[in-house]
């Protein structure tokens, strides 16, 4: 048997992880890895937060998982939770981002045939977007690498270049049924959309009876800077998709959505057998109690300025290799002169730096919202020695 066990579908390095403490990762070797990837955005409160460890351990030896079929006084509370400190009426659980992102792309189509509107289907989508890796969330992505292989995509989609306005107001036709975005582009290069854009988005969707459903799984709970990114924009969103940071680590993501909105969302049109468990709820409260106040997200806000600045000085030192610094709270990209993978991977494997590539040549940085100054003392210098090592592809000619 050739195949390996764990099915060969993501080019895995050699750094294997075994445990993690605050804001490093320790290999089966015993070497530590300062962690500014957080599991792609997940491990907001680092790797070892007290807080959500004793709720997850509490509640494992309390109740784990029961159906949804019977009332769920945890589901309930977070729910309710999360009515408060957002736009929302009322949320699904699920147990992942894609699975959000599934639910927003139905709540968008059932609104409108709910209303008799069956014709209502076409989302507007934009160009770079990563949505998920299910069949309609891929179908969401103008990607053609992630359709390869699966095709044919599901239909109803219609995509238009990111931060256009003029574009997405053409695109709206007799079939649209809404807007779904990204305020903060993760995988497409860390690209926050522009005031003027996301304002008007809201403005369209209101002249032509659309939702605005928002993408927040990668730049939501407190990464931007505030709970949510749509805050910083000045509008209400009728749906958003979150997940990642808002279990800390532990599987959870919920679609959260206005009453109006989830009007089409009645019995039997969704469900889900394990989200919303009592597990994933508990992990989800202790994230909420650490960050959902306005002491964690000045911190935030605080600490991504310190970083931000550093790393503007910083690649003044390095103009044949980086071009800019972007993006939102401690969701930060360094747009580099040439693809990003190698040096991700010469920062992991000669300097035990831990960061993500994204598109657009783009380092992205999306560490622990517990980083402090020693943390960034720690990367600018790993950052630095890996800059001055590292040898630069030759330009393509």
């Amino acid at each position: 048997m050739s195949i390996t066990p764990l099915m060969p579908v993501y080019p895995r390095c050699g750094f294997r992880p075994v445990r993690g403490e605050h804001c490093h990762l320790i290999g089966e070797d015993g070497q530590r890895y300062l962690d500014f990837a957080a599991g792609i955005a997940v491990n907001l409160l680092g790797h070892s937060h007290k807080g959500l460890i004793g709720a997850i351990q509490k509640q494992a030896e309390t109740l784990m998982h029961v159906s949804n079929l019977y009332g769920s006084p945890q589901g309930e509370h977070l729910a309710q939770r999360l009515v408060d400190l957002t736009f929302a009426d009322t949320v699904f659980f699920t147990n992942s981002g894609a699975e959000a992102v599934e639910c927003a792309i139905k709540t968008v189509r059932a609104y409108h045939s709910h209303a008799g509107n069956d014709h209502k289907f076409e989302i507007i989508t934009f160009k770079n977007a990563f949505h998920g890796r299910t069949m309609a969330t891929i179908s969401a992505s103008n990607q053609e690498k992630m359709h390869k292989g699966f095709l044919p995509l599901l239909q109803g989609f219609k995509y238009v270049d990111f931060d256009d306005l003029a574009g997405a107001k053409a695109a709206i036709g007799p079939n649209t049924a809404g807007f779904l975005v990204e305020p903060v582009q993760g995988e497409g290069g860390i690209r926050p959309a522009s005031d003027e854009f996301m304002q008007g988005l809201r403005a369209l969707a209101d002249e032509h009876d659309l939702l605005l459903a928002l993408d927040e799984v990668q730049c939501g709970v407190a990464r931007s800077g505030t709970l949510y990114a749509y805050e910083q924009y000045g509008i209400t969103p009728d749906v958003v998709a979150t997940a990642k940071g808002l279990g800390g680590g532990f599987p959870i993501g919920a679609c959260l959505a206005t009453e109006q909105a989830a009007r089409g969302m009645v019995i039997g049109t969704h469900g889900s057998t394990y989200g919303g468990n009592p597990l994933a709820i508990a992990a989800a409260e202790a994230v909420l109690d650490a960050v959902a106040n306005d002491e964690f997200l000045t911190q935030v806000r605080t600490t991504s300025e310190r970083l931000r600045s550093r790393l503007e000085q910083f690649i003044g030192n390095y103009p044949d290799m980086f071009e800019l610094v972007r993006g939102k709270g401690l969701m930060l990209g360094m747009k580099m002169k040439f693809e990003t993978r190698g040096f991700v991977a010469h920062l992991r494997d000669n300097h035990h730096l831990l960061t993500v590539a994204a598109g657009d040549n783009t380092l992205r940085l999306v560490p622990p919202l517990v980083i402090g100054d020693a943390e960034i003392d720690e990367f600018l210098d790993k950052l630095s020695a890996g800059a001055a090592s590292f040898q630069p592809p030759e330009p393509v000619q």
